[in-house]
């Protein structure tokens, strides 16, 4: 955090080291991003990303939003638009915040984002998965989680920004190989999760994996770590999430 000296924020432990929530999420062939960062661009480079074929956004709170325009980068690339999935009121948000940004797929100089908009209501396919919004409680804009299906049966659900799951989402979030979910510190806050509210979800949903994201810098990464629960509702046990972190996700 800007002008703190906590001992999270002064820590040479990597690990306490985070950027503003994002992932990329391999779909056999093809590669889908969820939020665009204003640290985008740093997270590529480490991450060595070069292709996304489309980008989902789970709301449009600035922290989620403002590396859009890096995007152009990735369209041209590819020479193409990049295809946009979010929830009509999301889209409207940023359309007028990146009014400038082109939907003409022709467009061939790519000085600018080149994208599709396409509003996100439902399930929707990519690479022959099956990605589907969960609705989440997170103040008053809407807010959504992914789950994603794999057509070997494996599936994941990255749940970023959210203090409640409503009861007509927790069916969609059942039967989890890996569940990502919020965990922003101790203390309450309105809108996120805490740890232990974050762990009482995982409990109740019962995914095979999780992983806590979203942290604060209240949050040390090993301390933390050491005093998550063993849970058997959970198998494969539950974690803290970091940057950089890679998760094979296997039925």
């Amino acid at each position: 955090m800007i002008g703190c000296r906590c001992p999270v924020c002064t820590s040479e432990e990597a690990r306490n080291r985070r950027m503003r929530t994002s992932a990329a999420v391999r779909l056999g062939d093809e590669t889908l991003l969820i939020d665009t960062t204003p640290e985008l661009r740093l997270q590529a480079l480490a991450a060595r990303l070069d292709r996304l074929d489309a980008v989902l956004y789970t709301h449009a709170h600035a922290d989620h939003v403002m590396g859009f325009d890096d995007l152009r980068r990735f369209a041209e690339l590819a020479e193409r638009a990049i295809p946009i999935y979010a929830h009509p009121s999301t889209l409207g948000r940023l359309q007028r915040i990146f009014e400038y940004a082109i939907t003409d797929a022709g467009w061939r100089r790519f000085g600018i984002p080149v994208v599709e908009w396409r509003p996100w209501t439902g399930p929707v396919e990519m690479a022959g998965h099956r990605l589907t919004p969960v609705p989440l409680v997170h103040g008053v804009l809407p807010a959504f989680g992914v789950r994603i299906d794999a057509p070997d049966g494996a599936s994941l659900a990255w749940c970023p920004d959210c203090g409640g799951v409503p009861e007509t989402s927790r069916p969609m979030l059942a039967g989890l190989d890996v569940l990502f979910v919020d965990a922003l510190r101790h203390r309450p806050h309105p809108t996120h999760f805490t740890v232990d509210q974050a762990v009482e979800a995982v409990r109740s949903l019962a995914p095979r994996q999780a992983y806590l994201i979203h942290m604060a810098h209240d949050l040390d990464h090993a301390a933390t770590e050491a005093d998550l629960p063993d849970l058997p509702e959970v198998p494969a046990g539950i974690r803290l999430a970091y940057d950089g972190l890679e998760v094979e996700v296997t039925p």
